[in-house]
Formats: structure tokens, sequence, C-alpha cells
């Protein structure tokens, strides 16, 4: 179970900032995907949105107004942004998967060897904002894997946002007797959002 010293007077700004910034990204104007740079974009965009509304909502759902305080629990704090970079880097994964296909299929777009390249390109610009170093070699070589098992023409429709709900499971700093009991509703709280995120794309590559 976990336990906290919480004090009001550690509330801090900055604390919510991440959080705030990545509900009011969502309501934010929508540019059109006409090229791979505006596919790059798209796909880190949404997927730090992602992984950050997800993580933090679970967060905030078990904890109450607790998610928002510092805790003198370092090891906490270290888990919640360990968490935040594991899940945020298969969310890339599946993103990236997804348009691709999606984009082969419906309007045959014909340089999915790009995955790799728009992948590897993302990650490596997120050292400059402390992504890990060893979470980066780990997203590599398991997006390398399940890159040589890739079915471009079926992907699409094939669950492709399952592994980034797993991982969000499996990260979350929540004590496990307590996690065992939110395993669907927490996979399916990002599968909900990814919903949003399939239909925005649809509209956002349409002519």
């Amino acid at each position: 179970m976990l336990k906290y010293k919480l004090k009001f007077k550690d509330i801090k700004l900055e604390d919510f900032k991440v959080y705030l910034f990545a509900l009011f990204k969502a309501i934010l104007p929508k540019k059109k995907i006409k090229n791979i740079k505006d596919l790059e974009s798209f796909i880190q965009k949404k997927s730090a949105w992602v992984s950050q509304v997800t993580l933090y909502n679970y967060l905030k759902t078990r904890m109450g107004t607790k998610w928002v305080l510092h805790f003198d629990d370092e090891i906490f704090l270290s888990s919640i942004n360990k968490a935040k970079w594991n899940i945020y880097s298969v969310a890339l994964q599946d993103l990236t998967f997804y348009s691709l296909s999606y984009l082969k299929v419906f309007y045959n777009y014909q340089e999915i060897n790009k995955a790799n390249e728009i992948y590897e390109k993302i990650l490596n610009e997120e050292v400059k904002n402390g992504m890990p170093e060893e979470v980066i070699l780990r997203a590599k070589e398991k997006f390398g894997e399940r890159l040589q098992k890739i079915d471009w023409e079926t992907h699409y429709k094939s669950w492709p946002f399952n592994e980034s709900a797993l991982t969000l499971y499996e990260w979350a700093p929540i004590a496990e007797e307590l996690k065992s009991l939110d395993r669907k509703i927490v996979l399916n709280s990002m599968i909900l959002k990814w919903d949003n995120i399939k239909d925005e794309f649809a509209k956002l590559i349409s002519i």
C-alpha cells in the first residue's frame, strides 16, 4: 500500500503544468497532415497527450487530490517519471504503426519503410527533454521486434493500441492489490482516448 506524508504548503503550480497543458492541447485548432513532417508532429504530440492524460487521470482517480502534491517519498516520484517515459515510448510505437498501416490501406501510401526513421527521430528529439537513455534503447529494440512481425494490410484494425494500454497498466505506480481491480477500466480508458485520436487522424489526412 502506498503511504505519503502530505503537506498543503507543498502544492506548487509546476505540478499542474504537464497535466493541464495536455488537456488544453486537445482543444487547440487542428492542422492538416500534408507531409511526413506533419505526420511526425502528429504522432509525437498525440502520443504524449494520450500517455500523460491516461496516466495522470488514473493517479488522480486512485489518489484523489493527493496526486498533485509533492511527496516526501522520492522513490514514488521517480516511479511516476519512469512510468511516463515508458508508456510514451510504446504509445509512439502504436501510433506510428497505426498511422502508416492506415495510410497504406486507404491512401496507397508506399513509404512504410520510413516507420523506423520516424520513430527514432522522435525518440532522439526527446533526449533533450530528459527521456532516459535506457528507456530509449529498450524502446528501439522493442520497436524493431514489432516491425519485423507487422502486417501493414491489417494492423490498423487489429487492436493497434493494445500494447500501450497494457504498458499503462504495467507501469502505473499503483499498489498491485489495487491495480489488479482496475485492469479493465485502465485498459479501456486508454483505448477510448486512442479512438478519439483515430477519428482525428482520419479527418486530418482527408483531402
